[in-house]
């Protein structure tokens, strides 16, 4: 099989709500399809290890499709890309993220194929358990609320704060924090800038392949790492697509002994 990688970097803000009209992608992959010519099935990613197994993927599609792999700088701009039909698929977020943009912005993603259950941790430059944690600590963690929920899961799994008990797991805001003994200070960000807030930070919340970007090793720079909940990364797509010829041979390519291969080699668990 052979496929294409593109990169497009993002300039604008402005880019987030019209689309990457850039990619040039027609609004169904049988678009412009004739003869014996494969399909190319574009899909979106925004770094390694997402975009390592879409490349492996794109290895093991079957006869008849080629796949495109689209990096985008930001998971907003990758929805958006999807949404306005720029590309017709993505592979970089959960089912709870996906749910929150699709309310946010009137989408109608789906989630077609889970793929890999990602490892999310807290990262610290001196601190190795949570009572190491000083007065003041400065914590970062994701600005979108499904990833916001997890980090102050864990804070609370740790001791470090009580969330309101009426709040259901996961869905806890900063507002939702009833004790904070240690008067941690947060500051949220998007989950693509917490790598570069790692110096300045007492501890920071990031997936592996975000911590792996900055040479940090899960089994010695984490202070506590997530074990459970509903955040597989799956394969994403528009409704309108969700039973086409096209998905299903990209469900099979995303569900290959490659992808296996690639996962497992990122430190991530296959999920299929």
């Amino acid at each position: 099989m052979t496929f294409t990688r593109r990169l497009l970097t993002v300039a604008s803000a402005a880019i987030i709500g019209l689309g990457v009209t850039a990619c040039g992608a027609s609004e169904s992959p049988e678009a412009g399809k004739s003869g014996d010519e494969s399909v190319t099935i574009r899909v979106a990613a925004v770094s390694t290890p997402m975009t390592d197994v879409v490349l492996a993927a794109a290895d093991s599609i079957e006869e008849g499709y080629e796949i495109e792999l689209v990096e985008l700088g930001d998971y907003p701009i990758v929805n958006n890309a999807i949404k306005e039909g720029e590309v017709d698929a993505s592979f970089s977020q959960h089912i709870p993220y996906m749910e929150e943009f699709n309310e946010a912005n009137g989408a109608d993603l789906v989630a077609v194929q889970p793929v890999y259950d990602a490892i999310v941790s807290f990262y610290s430059r001196e601190f190795r358990s949570w009572d190491e944690l000083p007065e003041g600590a400065k914590l970062f963690i994701p600005e979108d609320t499904s990833n916001t929920g997890r980090a102050l899961d864990l804070l609370e799994q740790g001791g470090v704060l009580k969330l309101d008990p009426k709040v259901e797991r996961f869905e806890a805001d900063l507002d939702d924090i009833v004790e904070n003994p240690k008067n941690v200070q947060f500051t949220q960000v998007g989950f693509s800038e917490l790598p570069a807030a790692y110096p300045e930070a007492d501890a920071v919340f990031m997936y592996y392949a975000f911590a792996r970007m900055i040479d940090l090793d899960p089994e010695k720079d984490t202070i506590a790492s997530e074990t459970d909940g509903p955040f597989t990364i799956q394969l994403v797509t528009r409704a309108e697509l969700e039973d086409s010829d096209e998905i299903a041979a990209l469900k099979k390519a995303f569900t290959s002994d490659k992808v296996r291969e690639v996962t497992e080699e990122s430190g991530n668990t296959p999920a299929f």
